[in-house]
């Protein structure tokens, strides 16, 4: 990988405009060119962080040859718990930027996009998705029956319940990260973050808007999503975008009680 440019600007103390957070489990070296993408092709000042469950995963000895030449990236261990969701919440916690975004470290998400997404959250929406259900958006490979849910779901929330993006579920999104802290996250497992947050923006009547992207299968290493274990999860949140809508103080309130209610 070679070093990022990073001009005279002191990278470990300067204020990102977007905080990046990936979650990782034992990607060792396989990580490595999708941080390379994204340095190269990210403009704004950025902090990127690699979200990892304990100190003996194998991705942090690959990432910490990449922060001795770039402090931009770097990776920080979740204490709120194992699993993609958790280790989301805690990268939400650690970032000091006021727009985050949620990229995979697979390099199936095009970080050439992370940009954009970051100016539309600055210029008002709460959720800016990248959407592969739009026109000019397209999905290359995966389980042909995930991809199946992934549309229906993303079509039919935007068509019924008006959500804002045709691809709900996935989990390349920027987020304004205050309104995330006021409707906080509830997901503990998997990736249905996503999925939570932009029906949190739809009941409390916040704009969310999306951008096109292409999404490539991993070409590296063994995916960690679990279809059969996380759709219950995904369920939750895809009924709970069809409610009234409510104050944004009071949708984490709403989303406790429906919990409770489907138990």
């Amino acid at each position: 990988m070679e070093p990022a440019r990073t001009g005279s600007l002191d990278l470990s103390d300067a204020t990102p405009r977007v905080s990046i957070v990936v979650p990782a489990y034992n990607e060792g070296d396989a990580i490595l060119p999708y941080l390379s993408k994204v340095a190269d092709a990210v403009k704004h000042p950025f902090e990127l962080l690699v979200v990892v469950d304990s100190a003996d995963d194998s991705t942090i000895p690959a990432v910490a040859a990449v922060t001795e030449r770039d402090p931009r990236i770097r990776t920080v261990i979740n204490t709120h718990g194992r699993g993609p969701a958790q280790a989301i919440r805690y990268g939400f916690d650690t970032a000091r930027a006021e727009t985050v975004v949620v990229t995979m470290a697979d390099g199936s998400d095009d970080p050439r996009q992370i940009d954009e997404l970051t100016e539309l959250v600055e210029r008002g929406v709460v959720v800016a998705a990248g959407s592969r259900y739009m026109a000019g958006g397209q999905q290359i490979g995966g389980p042909r029956f995930k991809r199946l849910l992934s549309r229906l779901a993303g079509r039919s929330l935007h068509l019924f319940a008006g959500i804002g993006t045709r691809d709900a579920t996935n989990s390349f999104k920027a987020y304004n990260a205050q309104f995330v802290r006021t409707v906080t996250i509830q997901s503990r497992d998997g990736f249905e973050i996503g999925l939570e947050l932009t029906a949190k923006a739809r009941r409390a009547r916040q704009p969310v808007a999306e951008l096109p992207t292409i999404w490539l299968d991993r070409t590296e290493g063994v995916s960690n999503f679990q279809l059969r274990k996380w759709i219950p999860k995904y369920l939750r949140w895809y009924f709970f975008a069809f409610g009234k809508p409510l104050p944004l103080t009071e949708i984490e309130r709403a989303a406790l009680e429906g919990a409770k209610g489907s138990k």
